[in-house]
Protein backbone atom coordinates (compact mmCIF):
# COMPACT_ATOMS: atom_id res chain seq x y z
CA UNK A 1 0.00 0.00 0.00
CA UNK A 2 2.74 2.24 0.31
CA UNK A 3 5.15 3.59 -2.46
CA UNK A 4 7.97 0.86 -3.12
CA UNK A 5 10.77 3.39 -2.17
CA UNK A 6 9.74 3.15 0.99
CA UNK A 7 7.86 -3.61 18.75
CA UNK A 8 5.36 -4.49 22.13
CA UNK A 9 4.08 -1.83 23.42
CA UNK A 10 3.46 -0.81 27.05
CA UNK A 11 0.05 -0.71 27.01
CA UNK A 12 -2.30 2.30 27.49
CA UNK A 13 -4.41 2.97 31.04
CA UNK A 14 -7.32 1.34 31.75
CA UNK A 15 -10.45 3.78 31.64
CA UNK A 16 -13.73 3.06 33.73
CA UNK A 17 -16.71 5.17 33.83
CA UNK A 18 -19.35 5.14 36.71
CA UNK A 19 -22.14 6.05 34.48
CA UNK A 20 -24.56 3.03 33.62
CA UNK A 21 -24.68 2.35 30.14
CA UNK A 22 -27.99 3.00 27.82
CA UNK A 23 -30.44 0.36 26.93
CA UNK A 24 -29.32 -1.20 23.56
CA UNK A 25 -30.18 0.82 20.68
CA UNK A 26 -32.57 -1.20 18.03
CA UNK A 27 -30.21 -0.42 15.31
CA UNK A 28 -27.38 -3.37 14.50
CA UNK A 29 -24.22 -2.23 16.22
CA UNK A 30 -21.06 -3.67 15.10
CA UNK A 31 -17.77 -4.53 16.52
CA UNK A 32 -14.71 -2.46 15.58
CA UNK A 33 -12.34 -5.01 17.15
CA UNK A 34 -12.39 -7.98 18.63
CA UNK A 35 -11.19 -6.81 22.18
CA UNK A 36 -13.50 -5.59 25.18
CA UNK A 37 -12.54 -3.07 27.38
CA UNK A 38 -13.99 -3.93 30.59
CA UNK A 39 -15.97 -1.11 32.35
CA UNK A 40 -16.41 1.31 29.29
CA UNK A 41 -19.33 3.59 29.23
CA UNK A 42 -20.94 3.10 25.63
CA UNK A 43 -22.78 6.51 26.18
CA UNK A 44 -24.26 7.52 22.53
CA UNK A 45 -21.76 10.65 21.96
CA UNK A 46 -22.98 13.60 19.43
CA UNK A 47 -20.17 12.26 17.04
CA UNK A 48 -23.42 11.39 14.38
CA UNK A 49 -24.19 7.80 14.91
CA UNK A 50 -21.00 6.68 17.09
CA UNK A 51 -20.75 5.65 20.56
CA UNK A 52 -17.42 6.76 21.41
CA UNK A 53 -16.23 5.24 24.60
CA UNK A 54 -13.55 6.73 26.56
CA UNK A 55 -10.57 7.32 23.99
CA UNK A 56 -6.98 7.50 25.36
CA UNK A 57 -3.62 7.43 23.41
CA UNK A 58 -2.66 5.20 20.50
CA UNK A 59 -0.26 2.51 22.68
CA UNK A 60 3.16 2.53 22.46
CA UNK A 61 5.18 0.45 20.20
CA UNK A 62 8.39 -1.32 21.14
CA UNK A 63 10.65 -4.33 20.31
CA UNK A 64 11.24 -7.04 22.69
CA UNK A 65 12.97 -10.50 22.63
CA UNK A 66 10.70 -13.49 22.69
CA UNK A 67 10.43 -15.13 25.84
CA UNK A 68 12.16 -18.02 25.07
CA UNK A 69 15.24 -15.59 24.46
CA UNK A 70 17.19 -14.46 27.68
CA UNK A 71 18.29 -11.01 27.68
CA UNK A 72 21.90 -10.48 26.28
CA UNK A 73 24.27 -8.88 28.36
CA UNK A 74 24.89 -5.08 27.83
CA UNK A 75 27.70 -4.51 25.17
CA UNK A 76 30.08 -2.31 25.52
CA UNK A 77 29.10 1.96 25.21
CA UNK A 78 25.16 0.84 25.78
CA UNK A 79 22.75 3.78 27.60
CA UNK A 80 20.43 3.08 29.55
CA UNK A 81 16.62 4.77 29.38
CA UNK A 82 13.86 3.54 31.71
CA UNK A 83 15.19 0.78 32.41
CA UNK A 84 15.41 -0.11 28.48
CA UNK A 85 18.59 -1.01 26.77
CA UNK A 86 19.59 0.33 23.71
CA UNK A 87 23.03 0.10 21.93
CA UNK A 88 24.59 3.36 20.46
CA UNK A 89 25.56 1.83 16.92
CA UNK A 90 24.70 -1.07 15.85
CA UNK A 91 22.18 -3.64 16.77
CA UNK A 92 22.42 -6.64 18.16
CA UNK A 93 23.08 -9.48 16.28
CA UNK A 94 22.19 -12.41 18.34
CA UNK A 95 18.63 -11.35 19.38
CA UNK A 96 15.83 -12.52 17.31
CA UNK A 97 13.34 -9.66 18.36
CA UNK A 98 9.16 -9.67 17.94
CA UNK A 99 7.12 -6.86 16.48
CA UNK A 100 3.93 -6.17 17.72
CA UNK A 101 1.41 -3.35 18.03
CA UNK A 102 -1.24 -3.82 20.23
CA UNK A 103 -4.72 -2.62 19.21
CA UNK A 104 -5.07 1.45 19.94
CA UNK A 105 -8.08 2.40 22.59
CA UNK A 106 -10.56 4.74 21.65
CA UNK A 107 -10.39 8.22 23.29
CA UNK A 108 -12.43 10.02 25.97
CA UNK A 109 -15.43 12.30 24.53
CA UNK A 110 -14.74 16.36 25.28
CA UNK A 111 -17.73 17.65 26.76
CA UNK A 112 -16.95 21.02 25.60
CA UNK A 113 -15.20 22.38 22.71
CA UNK A 114 -11.71 21.55 22.60
CA UNK A 115 -8.45 24.04 23.61
CA UNK A 116 -7.50 25.20 19.66
CA UNK A 117 -4.15 25.61 21.12
CA UNK A 118 -4.15 21.84 21.83
CA UNK A 119 -6.04 20.15 19.43
CA UNK A 120 -5.56 22.11 16.47
CA UNK A 121 -2.40 23.68 16.52
CA UNK A 122 -1.05 25.92 14.36
CA UNK A 123 2.71 25.60 14.77
CA UNK A 124 4.23 25.07 11.02
CA UNK A 125 5.60 21.89 9.44
CA UNK A 126 8.63 20.54 9.72
CA UNK A 127 11.53 20.79 6.59
CA UNK A 128 10.82 17.37 5.07
CA UNK A 129 13.96 14.82 4.69
CA UNK A 130 15.44 11.63 4.85
CA UNK A 131 16.86 9.30 7.64
CA UNK A 132 19.43 10.95 10.14
CA UNK A 133 20.81 9.55 13.14
CA UNK A 134 19.42 12.39 15.45
CA UNK A 135 15.88 11.27 17.58
CA UNK A 136 12.65 13.63 17.88
CA UNK A 137 12.67 16.02 20.64
CA UNK A 138 10.00 14.15 21.85
CA UNK A 139 11.26 10.47 21.27
CA UNK A 140 12.52 10.18 24.71
CA UNK A 141 9.30 10.96 26.81
CA UNK A 142 7.75 8.17 27.94
CA UNK A 143 3.80 8.04 29.18
CA UNK A 144 2.56 6.45 32.26
CA UNK A 145 1.32 3.38 31.49
CA UNK A 146 -0.37 0.17 32.94
CA UNK A 147 -1.82 -2.82 31.60
CA UNK A 148 -4.99 -3.32 29.17
CA UNK A 149 -6.41 -7.19 29.25
CA UNK A 150 -6.15 -8.93 26.14
CA UNK A 151 -9.75 -9.55 26.59
CA UNK A 152 -10.92 -6.03 25.79
CA UNK A 153 -13.33 -4.82 23.17
CA UNK A 154 -12.10 -1.04 21.66
CA UNK A 155 -15.67 0.37 20.21
CA UNK A 156 -18.87 -0.10 18.50
CA UNK A 157 -20.56 2.19 16.06
CA UNK A 158 -24.38 2.04 15.77
CA UNK A 159 -25.49 2.88 12.33
CA UNK A 160 -28.59 4.88 11.71
CA UNK A 161 -28.68 5.04 8.36
CA UNK A 162 -28.83 2.28 5.51
CA UNK A 163 -25.83 3.28 3.67
CA UNK A 164 -23.92 3.83 7.22
CA UNK A 165 -24.73 0.32 8.29
CA UNK A 166 -23.77 -0.74 4.88
CA UNK A 167 -20.46 0.30 5.21
CA UNK A 168 -20.01 -0.90 8.59
CA UNK A 169 -21.13 -4.10 7.67
CA UNK A 170 -18.41 -4.59 4.81
CA UNK A 171 -15.71 -2.94 7.36
CA UNK A 172 -16.34 -5.40 9.96
CA UNK A 173 -16.32 -8.81 7.30
CA UNK A 174 -13.10 -7.31 5.79
CA UNK A 175 -11.51 -5.80 8.23
CA UNK A 176 -7.75 -7.39 9.39
CA UNK A 177 -8.02 -9.70 12.39
CA UNK A 178 -5.83 -10.27 15.04
CA UNK A 179 -5.26 -13.67 13.91
CA UNK A 180 -4.24 -12.68 10.46
CA UNK A 181 -1.60 -9.94 11.91
CA UNK A 182 -0.58 -12.76 14.00
CA UNK A 183 0.13 -15.20 11.44
CA UNK A 184 2.27 -11.95 9.24
CA UNK A 185 3.96 -11.13 12.66
CA UNK A 186 4.75 -15.19 12.77
CA UNK A 187 6.48 -15.21 9.55
CA UNK A 188 8.29 -11.48 9.91
CA UNK A 189 10.19 -13.36 13.23
CA UNK A 190 10.91 -16.40 11.35
CA UNK A 191 12.31 -14.57 8.82
CA UNK A 192 14.22 -12.05 10.90
CA UNK A 193 15.80 -15.28 12.51
CA UNK A 194 17.16 -16.46 9.50
CA UNK A 195 17.81 -13.35 7.26
CA UNK A 196 20.16 -12.68 10.42
CA UNK A 197 22.84 -15.44 9.50
CA UNK A 198 23.73 -13.60 6.30
CA UNK A 199 23.13 -9.90 8.05
CA UNK A 200 24.25 -10.29 11.30
CA UNK A 201 22.67 -6.35 11.90
CA UNK A 202 19.18 -7.02 10.19
CA UNK A 203 16.28 -5.77 11.38
CA UNK A 204 12.63 -6.94 9.66
CA UNK A 205 9.74 -4.53 9.75
CA UNK A 206 6.27 -5.51 9.05
CA UNK A 207 5.00 -1.93 7.38
CA UNK A 208 2.08 -0.94 5.30
CA UNK A 209 -2.00 -1.34 5.78
CA UNK A 210 -0.59 -4.76 7.84
CA UNK A 211 0.59 -2.55 10.85
CA UNK A 212 -1.30 0.79 10.33
CA UNK A 213 -5.10 -0.32 10.97
CA UNK A 214 -5.96 0.44 7.38
CA UNK A 215 -5.78 -3.83 5.91
CA UNK A 216 -8.29 -6.04 4.87
CA UNK A 217 -8.15 -9.48 5.61
CA UNK A 218 -6.56 -10.15 1.81
CA UNK A 219 -3.76 -7.67 2.34
CA UNK A 220 -0.74 -8.63 1.73
CA UNK A 221 2.30 -8.21 4.04
CA UNK A 222 4.89 -5.11 3.31
CA UNK A 223 8.70 -6.10 4.66
CA UNK A 224 11.10 -3.57 4.88
CA UNK A 225 14.72 -4.90 5.91
CA UNK A 226 16.80 -2.12 7.33
CA UNK A 227 20.32 -2.48 7.11
CA UNK A 228 22.80 -0.04 9.13
CA UNK A 229 26.59 0.78 8.13
CA UNK A 230 28.58 3.10 6.68
CA UNK A 231 28.85 1.21 3.48
CA UNK A 232 26.09 2.13 0.81
CA UNK A 233 23.50 -0.89 0.47
CA UNK A 234 23.02 -2.26 -2.91
CA UNK A 235 19.12 -2.89 -2.59
CA UNK A 236 19.81 -5.17 -6.11
CA UNK A 237 22.26 -7.29 -4.62
CA UNK A 238 20.87 -7.54 -0.99
CA UNK A 239 17.36 -9.12 -2.64
CA UNK A 240 19.13 -11.36 -5.02
CA UNK A 241 21.09 -12.80 -2.05
CA UNK A 242 17.68 -13.52 -0.39
CA UNK A 243 15.88 -14.79 -3.17
CA UNK A 244 18.71 -17.56 -3.50
CA UNK A 245 18.77 -17.97 0.49
CA UNK A 246 14.58 -17.89 0.51
CA UNK A 247 14.75 -20.89 -1.78
CA UNK A 248 16.64 -23.17 0.63
CA UNK A 249 13.68 -22.31 3.37
CA UNK A 250 10.83 -24.60 3.91
CA UNK A 251 8.65 -22.02 4.26
CA UNK A 252 8.78 -19.85 1.86
CA UNK A 253 7.73 -20.53 -1.77
CA UNK A 254 7.30 -18.13 -5.62
CA UNK A 255 10.08 -15.73 -5.24
CA UNK A 256 10.54 -13.21 -7.33
CA UNK A 257 12.30 -10.39 -8.28
CA UNK A 258 10.86 -6.94 -9.27
CA UNK A 259 13.49 -4.51 -10.84
CA UNK A 260 11.39 -1.73 -10.34
CA UNK A 261 13.03 1.68 -9.15
CA UNK A 262 12.27 0.45 -6.07
CA UNK A 263 12.85 -3.02 -5.78
CA UNK A 264 11.09 -5.33 -4.19
CA UNK A 265 11.87 -9.42 -3.30
CA UNK A 266 7.88 -10.90 -3.67
CA UNK A 267 6.82 -14.44 -2.33
CA UNK A 268 4.67 -16.39 -0.02
CA UNK A 269 4.88 -18.26 2.77
CA UNK A 270 4.06 -22.18 2.07
CA UNK A 271 1.16 -23.94 2.85
CA UNK A 272 -0.89 -20.22 4.47
CA UNK A 273 -0.41 -18.65 1.32
CA UNK A 274 0.30 -15.43 2.84
CA UNK A 275 2.29 -13.16 0.07
CA UNK A 276 5.34 -10.85 1.15
CA UNK A 277 6.77 -7.57 -0.69
CA UNK A 278 10.25 -7.10 0.80
CA UNK A 279 12.68 -4.16 0.21
CA UNK A 280 15.62 -2.62 1.59
CA UNK A 281 16.37 0.29 3.12
CA UNK A 282 13.09 2.32 2.31
CA UNK A 283 12.43 3.91 5.82
CA UNK A 284 10.18 6.20 4.68
CA UNK A 285 7.56 3.30 4.55
CA UNK A 286 8.33 2.88 8.47
CA UNK A 287 7.42 6.10 8.96
CA UNK A 288 4.22 6.52 6.47
CA UNK A 289 3.07 3.24 8.87
CA UNK A 290 2.79 5.25 11.82
CA UNK A 291 1.74 8.43 10.46
CA UNK A 292 -1.41 6.79 8.39
CA UNK A 293 -1.73 4.84 12.05
CA UNK A 294 -1.97 7.60 14.01
CA UNK A 295 -5.05 9.02 11.43
CA UNK A 296 -6.74 5.87 11.34
CA UNK A 297 -7.36 5.83 14.71
CA UNK A 298 -7.89 9.29 15.39
CA UNK A 299 -11.78 8.82 14.63
CA UNK A 300 -13.74 5.88 14.55
CA UNK A 301 -14.81 6.56 11.37
CA UNK A 302 -11.79 6.73 9.27
CA UNK A 303 -10.87 3.16 9.26
CA UNK A 304 -14.44 1.51 7.62
CA UNK A 305 -14.47 4.99 5.80
CA UNK A 306 -10.86 4.07 3.86
CA UNK A 307 -11.97 0.38 3.91
CA UNK A 308 -15.04 1.03 1.29
CA UNK A 309 -13.28 3.60 -0.45
CA UNK A 310 -10.34 1.05 -1.10
CA UNK A 311 -13.04 -1.56 -1.92
CA UNK A 312 -15.16 0.85 -4.42
CA UNK A 313 -11.71 1.70 -6.46
CA UNK A 314 -11.01 -1.33 -7.10
CA UNK A 315 -14.70 -2.50 -7.98
CA UNK A 316 -14.24 -0.27 -10.61
CA UNK A 317 -10.68 -0.90 -11.73
CA UNK A 318 -9.09 2.26 -10.59
CA UNK A 319 -7.01 0.65 -7.95
CA UNK A 320 -3.76 -0.49 -9.38
CA UNK A 321 -0.37 1.53 -10.21
CA UNK A 322 0.92 -1.34 -12.13
CA UNK A 323 -1.77 -0.35 -14.40
CA UNK A 324 -1.84 3.59 -14.69
CA UNK A 325 -4.78 3.90 -12.05
CA UNK A 326 -4.61 4.75 -8.11
CA UNK A 327 -2.68 3.07 -5.71
CA UNK A 328 -4.25 2.41 -2.42
CA UNK A 329 -1.65 4.48 -0.87
CA UNK A 330 -3.29 7.60 -2.79
CA UNK A 331 -6.78 6.82 -2.01
CA UNK A 332 -5.86 6.77 1.90
CA UNK A 333 -4.47 10.47 1.28
CA UNK A 334 -7.12 11.43 -0.89
CA UNK A 335 -9.57 10.36 1.79
CA UNK A 336 -7.56 11.64 4.22
CA UNK A 337 -7.50 15.15 2.23
CA UNK A 338 -10.94 15.16 1.95
CA UNK A 339 -11.81 14.72 6.02
CA UNK A 340 -9.27 17.64 6.77
CA UNK A 341 -10.52 20.23 4.01
CA UNK A 342 -14.38 20.42 5.49
CA UNK A 343 -15.87 23.24 7.09
CA UNK A 344 -15.67 21.31 10.44
CA UNK A 345 -12.64 19.35 10.04
CA UNK A 346 -13.06 15.50 10.56
CA UNK A 347 -8.95 15.26 10.90
CA UNK A 348 -6.40 18.28 11.31
CA UNK A 349 -2.73 18.43 9.99
CA UNK A 350 -0.91 15.97 12.55
CA UNK A 351 2.37 16.77 11.04
CA UNK A 352 1.92 20.70 11.00
CA UNK A 353 0.12 20.86 14.63
CA UNK A 354 2.81 18.35 16.25
CA UNK A 355 6.07 17.93 13.96
CA UNK A 356 8.38 17.06 16.76
CA UNK A 357 6.41 13.56 17.03
CA UNK A 358 6.71 13.15 13.35
CA UNK A 359 9.88 14.81 12.45
CA UNK A 360 11.49 12.83 8.46
CA UNK A 361 14.86 13.29 10.45
CA UNK A 362 13.77 11.33 13.77
CA UNK A 363 15.93 7.62 14.23
CA UNK A 364 13.93 5.31 12.61
CA UNK A 365 14.17 3.68 16.18
CA UNK A 366 12.19 6.21 17.77
CA UNK A 367 9.71 6.45 15.01
CA UNK A 368 6.94 4.25 16.80
CA UNK A 369 7.76 6.66 19.97
CA UNK A 370 6.81 9.84 18.24
CA UNK A 371 2.64 9.61 18.23
CA UNK A 372 2.49 9.14 21.63
CA UNK A 373 2.64 12.55 22.14
CA UNK A 374 -0.39 13.84 20.32
CA UNK A 375 -3.21 14.79 22.83
CA UNK A 376 -6.93 13.64 21.16
CA UNK A 377 -8.11 15.20 18.56
CA UNK A 378 -12.06 15.56 18.76
CA UNK A 379 -14.09 16.44 15.81
CA UNK A 380 -17.60 18.59 15.88
CA UNK A 381 -18.29 16.89 12.63
CA UNK A 382 -21.31 14.85 13.57
CA UNK A 383 -21.49 13.55 10.00
CA UNK A 384 -22.59 9.48 9.79
CA UNK A 385 -19.99 7.32 7.14
CA UNK A 386 -22.69 7.47 4.81
CA UNK A 387 -22.75 10.83 4.74
CA UNK A 388 -19.35 11.50 4.50
CA UNK A 389 -19.12 8.70 1.51
CA UNK A 390 -21.06 10.83 -0.67
CA UNK A 391 -19.02 13.96 0.22
CA UNK A 392 -15.91 12.31 -0.48
CA UNK A 393 -17.33 11.04 -4.24
CA UNK A 394 -18.75 14.72 -4.77
CA UNK A 395 -15.62 16.32 -3.67
CA UNK A 396 -13.67 14.73 -6.04
CA UNK A 397 -16.62 14.66 -8.92
CA UNK A 398 -17.12 18.65 -8.76
CA UNK A 399 -14.93 20.31 -6.46
CA UNK A 400 -11.66 19.48 -6.66
CA UNK A 401 -9.49 20.67 -9.41
CA UNK A 402 -7.57 18.90 -11.16
CA UNK A 403 -5.57 20.92 -12.91
CA UNK A 404 -4.78 23.04 -10.69
CA UNK A 405 -4.30 21.84 -7.33
CA UNK A 406 -2.05 19.21 -5.45
CA UNK A 407 -3.68 16.84 -2.62
CA UNK A 408 -1.44 17.56 0.38
CA UNK A 409 -2.27 15.64 3.89
CA UNK A 410 0.84 17.75 5.30
CA UNK A 411 -0.74 21.06 4.97
CA UNK A 412 -4.34 20.03 5.42
CA UNK A 413 -5.30 21.90 2.18
CA UNK A 414 -5.18 21.49 -1.38
CA UNK A 415 -1.78 23.45 -2.61
CA UNK A 416 -1.72 25.40 -5.85
CA UNK A 417 -0.03 23.37 -8.60
CA UNK A 418 3.45 24.89 -9.28
CA UNK A 419 5.68 24.39 -12.71
CA UNK A 420 8.23 22.20 -10.89
CA UNK A 421 8.91 18.94 -12.17
CA UNK A 422 7.25 16.58 -9.35
CA UNK A 423 3.93 18.70 -10.77
CA UNK A 424 4.15 19.68 -14.15
CA UNK A 425 1.91 17.88 -16.42
CA UNK A 426 0.70 15.50 -14.02
CA UNK A 427 -2.67 14.33 -14.89
CA UNK A 428 -3.12 13.89 -10.48
CA UNK A 429 -0.88 15.05 -7.64
CA UNK A 430 -1.06 13.82 -4.46
CA UNK A 431 1.95 15.15 -1.84
CA UNK A 432 4.16 12.09 0.05
CA UNK A 433 3.79 13.33 3.40
CA UNK A 434 7.60 12.91 4.15
CA UNK A 435 9.25 12.80 0.79
CA UNK A 436 6.82 15.35 -1.01
CA UNK A 437 7.10 13.65 -4.12
CA UNK A 438 3.91 13.00 -6.36
CA UNK A 439 2.35 9.19 -5.16
CA UNK A 440 -0.06 9.75 -8.18
CA UNK A 441 2.62 9.75 -10.88
CA UNK A 442 1.43 6.57 -11.86
CA UNK A 443 -1.51 8.32 -13.74
CA UNK A 444 0.50 9.45 -16.80
CA UNK A 445 -2.61 8.53 -19.49
CA UNK A 446 -5.51 11.01 -20.64
CA UNK A 447 -7.80 7.38 -20.63
CA UNK A 448 -6.68 6.23 -17.47
CA UNK A 449 -7.41 9.87 -15.94
CA UNK A 450 -10.66 9.95 -17.68
CA UNK A 451 -12.16 6.72 -16.28
CA UNK A 452 -11.11 7.74 -12.68
CA UNK A 453 -12.93 10.92 -12.98
CA UNK A 454 -15.89 8.86 -14.57
CA UNK A 455 -15.62 6.72 -11.62
CA UNK A 456 -16.04 9.72 -9.09
CA UNK A 457 -18.76 11.77 -11.22
CA UNK A 458 -21.00 8.19 -12.06
CA UNK A 459 -20.69 6.80 -8.33
CA UNK A 460 -21.52 9.85 -6.80
CA UNK A 461 -24.77 10.41 -8.75
CA UNK A 462 -25.40 6.60 -8.32
CA UNK A 463 -25.58 7.02 -5.31
CA UNK A 464 -26.65 10.32 -4.19
CA UNK A 465 -29.87 8.74 -5.83
CA UNK A 466 -29.88 5.39 -4.11
CA UNK A 467 -28.79 6.10 -1.02
CA UNK A 468 -27.60 2.46 -1.27
CA UNK A 469 -23.91 0.83 -1.06
CA UNK A 470 -24.89 -1.85 -3.53
CA UNK A 471 -25.78 1.11 -6.31
CA UNK A 472 -22.13 1.46 -6.75
CA UNK A 473 -19.70 -1.79 -4.87
CA UNK A 474 -21.33 -5.30 -4.61
CA UNK A 475 -20.84 -5.91 -0.95
CA UNK A 476 -22.38 -9.25 -0.45
CA UNK A 477 -19.99 -9.98 -3.35
CA UNK A 478 -16.87 -8.20 -1.77
CA UNK A 479 -17.51 -9.89 1.28
CA UNK A 480 -17.65 -13.22 0.13
CA UNK A 481 -14.59 -13.13 -1.77
CA UNK A 482 -12.42 -11.27 1.20
CA UNK A 483 -13.87 -14.51 3.37
CA UNK A 484 -13.08 -16.89 0.77
CA UNK A 485 -9.51 -16.10 -0.05
CA UNK A 486 -8.52 -16.13 4.39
Amino acid sequence: MFPRHAAPSRRPQDRTDPDTPPPPWPARCLDYNPHRLPGVNTNRSLLGSFYFPGQARLPPYAWKPPATVPPPAPPPHTTMTNGRKRQNDEYNPHVVKRQRLDPPLPRAPLLHRPDPAVACSSRSSSVAGFDSSHPSPCAHIQPRVIAVPKSSKISQVDAKDKLSDQMVELFDACQQKPSDLDRKEACRVRLQNDIQSIYTVARLYLTGSSMNGLGCRSSDADLCLVLKGNKRTDPIHVLSVLQRFFKSLLYVEMTQLIRAKVPILKFKEKGSGLEFDLNINNTVGIRNTFLLRSYAYADLRIRPMILVVKKWAQHHQINDASKGTLSSYTLVLMVLHYLQTLKEPVLPSLQRDYPDCFDPFMDIDMVPEGPNRVPPFISRNQSPLGELLLGFLKYYATNFRWDEQVISVREAKALPKDNSVTWRNKYICVEEPFERNNVARAVHEQIKFDAIKAGFAQSFRTLQDMKDLNSILPVGAVINKEVYLR
